[in-house]
C-alpha cells in the first residue's frame, strides 16, 4: 500500500472511488510477496502491480466490476494439476490468491502510514453464515487507540483487534483464521509496521560499530548522549540524530513503538536508570543494557528506588547481546544486534 500511497490520496482528491487487488496469499513462487497491491479507479487511472503483469488484465477487469457493483472479490490464480498453459496463470509456476474491493477508511490509513504510526488493515474475506460480518468489511486497527470501521459483528472485531496487535509484533502481513464464540472467520491482516529504530544510550566504543551495523540492515538510529566529548558526527558518522540531552528527556519525546529496540550502553547510573525507566514504561520491544552482574544487581536496586517493578526489570535483556564469546567493540556490536534481531523475529 505504502509504495501507491501518493496516487490514492491523488485519486481521492479527485473524488473518484477506489479499488485494491490485494495478494492475500501465496503458495510456492510468486513475482511479488504477500500485501502486495494494484489500486485502479473507473477512469482508467491504475497503480501498483499483484503479479508484475502476469494476472494484472484480469485483476483490473474485477476490480472494474467491483467498482460499479460494491461486491468484493476472491480470486485464484497459478497453475494446477487442473489446470494448463493456455489459462490464465503465473510464468513463475506459483499460485496466489488475491482479494479485489473498494478502499474504505483511506484518510486515516494514509495519515498513519506517513506518520510511521504502526497500524494494521483488516480485511473480512470469509465470513460465517450466522454473523453479522460481511466479506469486505474492513477496519484499522492501530497499535494503541480504538478501532477505525468495523465488520458489523462486535465480538469479531474484539477478535480481529487482538490479533492485528499479535501480528504487528512481527511486522508481516498474513491471512488468518479469527475464532469467536464458535465461529472463524477468514482475514487478511495488511500490517504496516513503522521502520524498525534503534535508540542507543551512551556515546561510547560499543556505539560506533553498533551504529555501523544496525545501518546495514535498515534500522533507523538514534544516539543520546548529553556530554558533547563524546556524542559527535566525527566519532559516530552513521547514526541519523545524535542528541544532546539527558536519556529519559529524548525518550521522552522520541517516537518509540514496537518496532522500537532501546540498547543502554553508557555504564554510568545517573544516564542508565532514567533511561531504562523510561525505556520499560514505552512500547519499546527490546530494552537491553550493558554491565557486569554486580553492576546490574546495583541498577536493579535503583530502579526499585525509581519505582520500577520486578516485571519490568525482567523485560531487561542484560548482560546485553547473545553470548558469542565477544570481546572485541564490534564483536560485541555484533551480539547486541543478533540479539535485538531474534527478538523481533520472535526468536528471543
Amino acid at each position: 500500500m505504502r509504495d501507491v500511497l501518493p496516487e490514492l490520496e491523488r485519486w481521492h482528491r479527485e473524488g473518484k472511488p477506489i479499488a485494491i487487488a490485494s495478494v492475500i496469499s501465496i503458495v510456492g513462487s510468486a513475482p511479488r510477496g504477500v500485501g502486495a497491491t494494484l489500486a485502479l479507479t473507473a477512469a482508467g487511472d491504475i497503480a501498483g502491480s499483484v503479479s508484475g503483469g502476469c494476472v494484472e488484465p484480469a485483476v483490473i477487469e474485477v476490480g472494474l466490476k467491483t467498482l460499479r457493483t460494491g461486491q468484493p472479490k476472491l480470486l485464484s490464480y497459478g497453475i494446477t494439476e487442473e489446470q494448463n498453459v493456455e489459462q490464465i496463470g503465473l510464468s513463475c509456476g506459483g499460485q496466489i490468491e488475491v482479494f479485489v474491493e473498494r478502499l474504505a477508511n483511506l484518510e486515516p490509513l494514509a495519515a498513519a502510514l506517513k506518520a510511521q504510526r504502526p497500524i494494521v488493515r483488516a480485511v473480512v474475506i470469509n465470513a460465517p453464515a450466522e454473523s453479522d460480518a460481511t466479506p469486505g468489511a474492513s477496519m484499522l486497527v492501530p497499535e494503541q487507540g480504538e478501532l477505525i470501521g468495523g465488520s458489523g459483528d462486535p465480538a469479531l472485531d474484539g477478535a480481529v483487534a487482538t490479533r492485528a496487535r499479535d501480528l504487528l509484533r512481527n511486522g508481516e502481513s498474513a491471512m488468518a483464521t479469527v475464532e469467536m464464540a464458535e465461529k472463524a472467520a477468514q482475514v487478511f491482516f495488511a500490517v504496516y509496521p513503522p521502520e524498525p529504530t534503534l535508540v542507543i544510550v551512551g556515546a561510547g566504543h560499543i556505539t560506533i560499530p553498533l551504529t555501523r551495523l544496525a545501518k546495514t540492515l535498515d534500522y533507523r538510529v538514534t544516539v543520546i548522549d548529553p556530554r558533547e566529548a563524546f556524542a559527535t558526527r566525527e566519532r559516530i558518522p552513521d547514526a541519523d540524530d545524535l542528541l544532546l540531552e539527558w536519556p529519559d528527556e529524548a525518550l521522552a519525546h522520541l517516537p518509540v513503538s514496537s518496532a522500537t529496540a532501546v540498547a543502554v550502553l553508557s555504564h554510568d547510573d545517573k544516564f542508565d536508570v532514567p533511561a531504562l525507566k523510561a525505556a520499560l514504561n514505552s512500547p519499546a520491544s527490546y530494552v537491553g543494557a550493558i554491565g557486569s552482574r554486580g553492576t546490574r544487581e546495583r541498577r536493579d536496586r535503583r530502579l526499585r528506588e525509581a519505582g520500577v517493578t520486578d516485571e519490568q526489570i525482567g523485560r531487561i535483556h542484560g548482560p546485553i547481546g547473545i553470548n558469542i564469546g565477544a570481546q572485541t567493540p564490534e564483536e560485541i556490536a555484533l551480539a547486541i544486534l543478533a540479539q535485538i534481531v531474534a527478538v523481533r523475529r520472535g526468536k528471543g
